[in-house]
């Protein structure tokens, strides 16, 4: 504190709320007494997840236009911006769900009941070499992978900005030949629908 011949006993304030120079007899609304306790936190909202400190919760972005030939995406709920803690232990596990599918291409596949515990055996035809088995578990877990591998690589297509039209279908075309080579596998799913898809020739 010190004199200021016009504004009288002046000083900085401590918070750095107010620039210097502050009249000794000016007040802060943040100002607290020694050993006071702290004011309480604003009531929180139903619904409105912890430390969000009584913000507005950003809004979703609009969906994005889907560009002409590109194939029809499945319907999903958006996904919140912010975790809820609120939210029950079902809506969690779908947004979970959503995020996993979403960025890593991961689809449910259930193996037939029939081949579980089977084999694959590769029996050379040379005498004297040893064959090679396969549990029909892991094989059948590559071909999922392979799978997703594929409609992410589709989905990718189909949004990339830099692509034609013509050039779209051209490597679709390519992509649906690999599902057609690929239906003999189809037998190993427990449900046809979520195996390959081919042009209707190679099914």
């Amino acid at each position: 504190m010190h004199e200021d011949p016009a504004r009288g006993r002046v000083g900085e304030c401590a918070l750095e709320v107010y620039p210097p120079p502050v009249k000794a007899t000016a007040t802060c609304a943040r100002y607290r007494a020694k050993g006071a306790p702290p004011p309480p936190p604003p009531p929180r909202a139903a619904g409105q997840p912890r430390g969000s400190g009584g913000r507005s919760r950003p809004t979703a972005a609009p969906p994005p236009e889907r560009r002409a030939g590109a194939a029809p995406q499945p319907f999903r709920p958006p996904l919140p911006r912010e975790i809820d803690i609120d939210m029950d232990i079902d809506e969690f596990r779908r947004v979970l769900r959503e995020v996993l599918s979403e960025e890593l291409g991961v689809g449910r596949a259930e193996m037939g009941g029939r081949w579980e515990g089977g084999e694959i055996v590769l029996r050379p035809g040379k005498e004297g070499t040893a064959e090679k088995r396969i549990p029909l578990d892991v094989f059948f877990h590559k071909i999922v992978m392979l799978r997703d591998k594929l409609r992410v690589l589709e989905q990718k297509i189909n949004a990339h900005e830099g692509l034609s039209d013509a050039e779209k279908v051209q490597l679709q075309a390519y992509i649906t030949g690999c599902y057609g080579t690929l239906t003999t596998f189809n037998v190993l799913f427990a449900r046809r629908e979520d195996g390959f898809a081919g042009s209707g020739r190679d099914d």
